[in-house]
């Protein structure tokens, strides 16, 4: 299974960090977010990934290169216009090639093992799914949550009679999934958001979920990046 990195966010929560380095180029115990990713990714076996980018996005393609010196192979799929999440994986189709493929936040700190993911390939058990989520327990800045998942690992709208009933009535999308490229069918090329496009699916019963209980933190601002520091030099002896 390939993945793709979604690297093309504007970073406006980290300013002043971002303003002359993207994102994902943050770092964190000396090593940059995107890296961590791409290391999670290679412990996986997964070493076939794309990277999309908009803001200073040269600066990633400079840091990474083609990825050899962490074990993978790198495309780039740039955006000189944002094309928001759907669009941006829209544009990256050609280089994914697979029928599914995983996708991950580049600016998410996590311990979920991806090598657990499966592809939505037909002849598996999730045939027929157009994604699998990796849902986690909602933080402070989303009490709300996004979706709710049942006891058959089916994700469900909240609001819903189905989301009423479950066992986890109110979960977090943790930036972590597997997504079939026929979420796509039909979608014309250009910026578009990846939610309503979800939301369809789910309301077909075409989404699957594993709810993660382990470390997440969506390094989103610059206090989150000092919490993940922090966290790391509390684990050293």
């Amino acid at each position: 299974m390939r993945a793709m990195i979604l690297a093309a966010g504007l970073g406006k929560r980290m300013m002043p960090l971002t303003r002359e380095v993207p994102k994902p180029l943050l770092r964190v115990a000396g090593k940059t977010l995107i890296e961590y990713q791409l290391e999670r990714l290679e412990r996986a076996g997964i070493r076939e990934i794309v990277i999309n980018h908009s803001y200073l996005g040269e600066q990633i393609e400079a840091a990474l290169g083609d990825g050899a010196q962490l074990g993978v192979h790198i495309q780039y799929s740039p955006e000189p216009t944002r094309l928001e999440t759907g669009g941006g994986i829209i544009q990256a189709l050609p280089l994914l090639e697979e029928s599914s493929f995983l996708v991950i936040n580049a600016d998410i700190w996590c311990d979920f093992d991806v090598a657990q993911l499966r592809s939505l390939e037909t002849g598996d058990s999730n045939e027929g799914d157009l994604a699998t989520l990796v849902l986690v327990d909602n933080a402070e800045h989303n009490p709300d949550g996004d979706f709710a998942l049942d006891a058959e690992g089916r994700v469900r709208l909240l609001g819903s009679e189905e989301a009423a009933q479950a066992a986890d009535s109110s979960l977090t999308f943790s930036g972590i999934s597997v997504l079939h490229r026929d979420l796509f069918s039909g979608c014309e090329p250009g910026p578009q958001p990846l939610l309503p496009l979800l939301l369809a699916a789910i309301a077909t019963d075409r989404v699957g979920g594993v709810h993660h209980q382990g470390l997440w933190v969506d390094v989103g601002t610059p206090e989150r990046l000092a919490q993940v520091e922090a966290s790391l030099r509390d684990e050293q002896p």
